[in-house]
């Protein structure tokens, strides 16, 4: 009797430890935001009112702003709440940016009792590792901790420093120091080594970042687990050096298809799963990243992403999944499989119900959790019978590369989400987000996250509340701002290479649809002079939408420069050519200057980051090389995949190509020669082929008053924004 009491004892005292520890770290996040809003709130423990389900209060109690949790991540979502429907403020995800508070913080009217509509809710994609994140600190990282809590995200991605393992397990298995860090590719291209898709291009990895990005994840995953999140952190999913090949000649190994066009020497190599060699190698890294992060018990692994499996025979498909379960569940009996659904959307053509079925069938139900990807677009739980089953997470995606356009379709987004809350079945247990680059704008990813839990809030109540936020205060111009944005123009679903026209390949009469103005212009520029009508920039989010929406209609104003240039070139009408020219020129000077009124619309923000991280002045210089090419000359065909419209890339690096285009085009014209489109593009090649490795930090202008900048330019462009067209 004395034992059981004992145990009892011992089990209440962790439990109240436990407690005590989520009020300890809301209470820190709020610090950490701002000393002033941790004076003014306190937290407590609530008890969920449903089957266990998340829950948070709000309420204000003499001079208190009590917030009441069920653990410390619903009690970052209950003060986001107070932070975004009372004090009119948005968290930025950037540790850059400090928190806009009034100067009076207001009281809680009434109290407040919101539970979460589901238990899940998943962030990132292997994508931001390498279009936002590479060259992140820890101060970067910690406030993006606090963002995801503060949106009630509880399972994200965590796959920093994984190639410190691999580095182990490799010359483990007797790999040289420079076999290894070869076969790693540069840091930014790390996301698509990690699938699979290419192996050594832009490498080695330098060994000091095998070191810092191992002690960057540890501090991660402590502070995504105090904060009630349940990290994913990645296991083996069959991806082998070349060299092992060499190692293991009676092994199974294959070397997978090509991606992207890139050539032999970065193709990749895949073990199969039913050889012996797959689970010895599991265990190993299992084992070995536990040691270093610890465990979660929930793995990331996506053995083809954008790749041909060996067989797309349904029963080698089942049997890969199997075996892969198989040798995860060896280490870590409590593992779950968390499986990214892209490849389902992606390879629709090549996945039929039948394979599909057979590959997510082969692990027991409930062990494999399917990230629903692009849900927005195409929802594959529809199309694949629910995932067969299986858990999945509806997610929506949002953005590809970090492309800065006008984008998202956030109000179908919503409407599809809330269709699929009350269609998708019992096996529907998250809400997520699968964003390829965070860009500046967030508001997308904080609505889809805020339809986790039971607001209940029509659609004007969600963009009145929005519009104050950004602006700090009630303003009806705003809000006639927004409802314009949310019901008309944000209405354009998110694609591959989606970026206005100047940061586009200049070819001619190429009408480049990703960059056509989808919306009736009026609308945008309507939008713009609401947000104008305001004296001054009271947050660091308005600034934001002035940007936002001013370059989008520059970019748009370019499109239709570029359809009259090349119309003039075919008539042969160089004065018509040289004015035009003189106009698209003022123009990227104009993006220029508005973009350099945020740090994070520039590219000497990515630089500055990139080289902050290097210790060596030739590792500083190694990893600016990386940070110039992702953003611009990729690799294989994926040449300004990411379109970035930054300062520094506008005049830095599009202008240049613009002007070799220019030039060559009134030469055509002024000469009568032909157009030549490979003469053209060999001229452009060779601005592309210098621009990685140019040491000059692009042109930066701090401190620029957005607001007036934004009416120097709607003046100065009046005319032509009235003259659009709209573009069908």
């Amino acid at each position: 009797m004395k034992k059981a009491i004992i145990s009892i004892a011992i089990i209440l005292c962790f439990a109240i430890n436990a407690l005590a520890n989520d009020i300890y770290q809301a209470q820190a996040l709020a610090e950490r935001l701002s000393p002033r809003l941790a004076k003014k709130v306190t937290f407590e423990l609530v008890t969920s009112m449903t089957n266990g389900v998340d829950i948070f209060t709000l309420e204000s109690r003499g001079d208190k702003v009590v917030i009441g949790g069920n653990n410390a991540n619903s009690m970052a979502v209950g003060l986001n709440r107070y932070l975004n429907r009372y004090c009119m403020t948005t968290v930025s995800w950037y540790g850059d940016v400090g928190v806009d508070l009034p100067s009076i913080l207001p009281d809680v009217p009434e109290k407040e009792i919101i539970e979460a509509r589901v238990p899940q809710r998943f962030f990132l994609n292997y994508c931001t590792f390498g279009y936002t994140m590479p060259f992140w600190d820890w101060a970067d990282w910690e406030r993006f901790i606090d963002w995801m809590a503060l949106n009630g995200i509880n399972m994200p991605l965590a796959i920093t420093g994984q190639e410190a393992v691999w580095y182990n397990v490799w010359t483990k298995m007797g790999m040289t120091d420079e076999e290894v860090r070869g076969y790693f590719t540069g840091p930014v291209y790390l996301p698509w080594h990690r699938m699979a898709n290419i192996d050594a291009w832009c490498g080695p990895l330098p060994k000091e970042w095998l070191d810092g990005q191992a002690e960057l994840q540890k501090q991660i995953v402590e502070r995504e687990r105090a904060l009630n999140m349940r990290p994913v952190l990645p296991a083996f999913a069959g991806h082998v050096p070349r060299k092992l090949k060499e190692m293991y000649p009676d092994a199974d190994i294959k070397a997978m298809s090509t991606w992207d066009e890139f050539e032999e020497p970065y193709r990749t190599f895949f073990l199969n799963s039913e050889d012996p060699l797959y689970a010895k190698i599991q265990k190993m890294f299992l084992e070995e990243q536990t040691r270093m992060f610890g465990t979660d018990h929930i793995y990331g692994i996506d053995p083809f992403n954008e790749m041909d499996p060996p067989s797309f025979e349904p029963e080698y498909l089942h049997n890969v999944s199997k075996h892969i379960y198989e040798s995860l569940t060896a280490v870590d009996s409590q593992a779950e499989w968390l499986q990214m659904g892209w490849f389902l959307y992606y390879q629709r053509k090549d996945y039929t119900p039948e394979r599909a079925k057979a590959m997510l069938t082969g692990v027991p139900q409930g062990k494999m959790t399917m990230l629903d990807y692009y849900c927005e677009y195409k929802e594959m739980w529809r199309d694949l019978d629910g995932f067969f089953g299986q858990p999945y997470i509806w997610c929506y995606l949002g953005n590809f590369g970090g492309n800065s356009n006008i984008q998202g379709n956030v109000k179908e987004a919503g409407q599809k989400l809330e269709a699929a809350l009350k269609e998708g079945g019992n096996n529907l247990v998250g809400i997520g987000s699968t964003l390829e680059g965070l860009e500046v704008q967030q508001f997308p990813y904080e609505f889809i996250f805020e339809k986790a839990w039971d607001f209940k809030k029509t659609d004007e109540q969600v963009v009145n509340e929005l519009a104050d936020r950004h602006v700090g205060y009630k303003s009806q111009p705003v809000h006639e701002a927004w409802k314009m944005l949310y019901d008309s123009v944000l209405s354009i679903r998110p694609t591959t290479f989606c970026g206005p026209l100047p940061c586009q390949y200049p070819e001619l009469d190429k009408e480049h649809g990703r960059c056509a103005v989808r919306y009736n212009p009026e609308q945008l520029l309507y939008v713009w002079d609401k947000l104008l009508e305001q004296d001054s920039v009271t947050t660091d989010a308005m600034t934001i939408d002035l940007i936002w929406i001013g370059r989008q209609l520059l970019g748009d104003l370019f499109f239709m420069d570029k359809k009259a240039f090349d119309k003039a070139y075919h008539e042969r009408d160089f004065e018509k050519m040289n004015r035009l020219r003189e106009e698209m020129t003022l123009i990227l000077v104009s993006m220029e200057g508005l973009n350099s009124s945020h740090p994070f619309c520039t590219m000497h923000k990515w630089i500055e980051q990139a080289r902050d991280l290097g210790i060596s002045l030739e590792v500083k210089d190694y990893y600016e090389m990386n940070a110039r090419r992702l953003v611009t000359t990729w690799g294989g065909d994926l040449n300004d995949y990411s379109s970035r419209n930054w300062s520094g890339l506008m005049l830095c690096y599009y202008n240049k190509r613009w002007n070799v285009y220019f030039n060559y085009l009134m030469d055509c014209a002024k000469n009568g020669k032909e157009y030549n489109h490979a003469e053209l593009q060999q001229s452009i090649k060779k601005i592309q082929d210098e621009w990685p490795n140019d040491k000059k930090l692009p042109w930066f202008i701090d401190e620029i008053n957005v607001i007036k900048t934004c009416k120097a330019i709607n003046a100065q462009f009046r005319t032509r924004f009235n003259d659009i067209e709209q573009t069908k």
